[in-house]
């Protein structure tokens, strides 16, 4: 190996060091708990109305806007001590954009013969952990 050259391995290990903790975070914490609870919420909904008839779209579509309004309420005031009601829309935007790569990434389930219900268990970390940095840089920062 080139001495000028760095390890590829200690560069990616140097930056996840770098990258913010959530694990640290109190305020992660509280959003992990509650969003457990808003989670709970969401996909006993999502769950109810595909076992209904419902296309997984429109079952996403409708858990969301119900989880959204939910959820704004609990997040806003629990996590981020904010109850501002001015935040609704960028709030909504946070969801928007959550809910289309939830769809799409269920649709790539789908494709892949993936039961959805088990899909959209699968996506339920990955989609709180981008509405977490989205609400916190977009909707409730300081």
């Amino acid at each position: 190996m080139n001495p000028h050259q760095r390890p590829v391995r200690s560069e990616f290990f140097k930056r996840l060091r770098i990258m913010p903790s959530f694990t640290k975070s109190r305020r992660f914490l509280k959003y992990l708990i509650i969003g457990g609870i808003n989670t709970v919420f969401g996909y006993s909904l999502f769950a109810g109305l595909l076992y209904s008839g419902f296309h997984y779209t429109l079952a996403t579509l409708l858990a969301t806007c119900a989880g959204v309004l939910f959820n704004f309420n609990t997040t806003g005031r629990i996590v981020f001590k904010n109850s501002d009601s001015g935040l609704l829309f960028r709030f909504i935007v946070v969801y928007t954009i959550v809910y289309l790569l939830n769809v799409s990434l269920l649709r790539l389930m789908e494709l892949c013969a993936v039961n959805l219900y088990l899909g959209s268990a699968i996506t339920t970390l990955p989609m709180a952990f981008l509405a977490y940095f989205l609400n916190k840089n977009f909707v409730f920062k300081k």
